[in-house]
């Protein structure tokens, strides 16, 4: 998993809406970047939920908000449309990016081992750089932590 001082690799992907969306179109602004197991999922539907809530507050401090898993852009969609997602969901269904920042790992569950996305939340400064890393990111507690961390900065 990529670490505080690492510069976060650039990368595009297709957004709900099936545009391309670069992270260096980014530069500039600080971005909150959240990987996520799965739509509709009782934690990843929570987690989505807290950062919609907190979108404004996110907008007004020009900070951007992105949340990747490795869904479809038509589960984006739906799982946008259903719970009034106002910030960019990113699509990696070849799990690249997933890959790139080091939250595609091994999982335990039930005794079974299977490959997953590690929750996690990575803040960059306006330059590109890790300035935060969330390992391991709580679903109900993850938004407001990263957003009180940027406002302390």
């Amino acid at each position: 998993m990529l670490e505080v001082g690492s510069k976060a690799p650039d990368f595009t992907l297709k957004d709900k809406d099936g545009n391309d969306i670069s992270l260096s179109s980014f530069l500039g602004k600080k971005v909150v970047i959240y990987f996520y197991p799965r739509d509709n999922t009782p934690g990843c539907t929570r987690q989505a939920c807290a950062y919609a809530k907190l979108y404004d507050e996110f907008k007004a401090n020009d900070i951007v908000v992105i949340g990747i898993s490795k869904d479809s852009t038509a589960s984006h969609v739906k799982f946008a449309d259903k719970y009034e997602l106002p910030f960019i969901l990113l699509s990696d269904e070849q799990k690249e990016v997933l890959q790139a920042f080091g939250v595609w790992q091994e999982k335990k569950m039930y005794g079974k081992v299977s490959m997953g996305v590690v929750r996690s939340t990575f803040i960059l400064n306006e330059q590109g750089e890790i300035i935060k890393v969330f390992k391991r990111a709580k679903p109900d507690l993850n938004a407001q932590e990263a957003l009180d961390f940027i406002k302390a900065l």
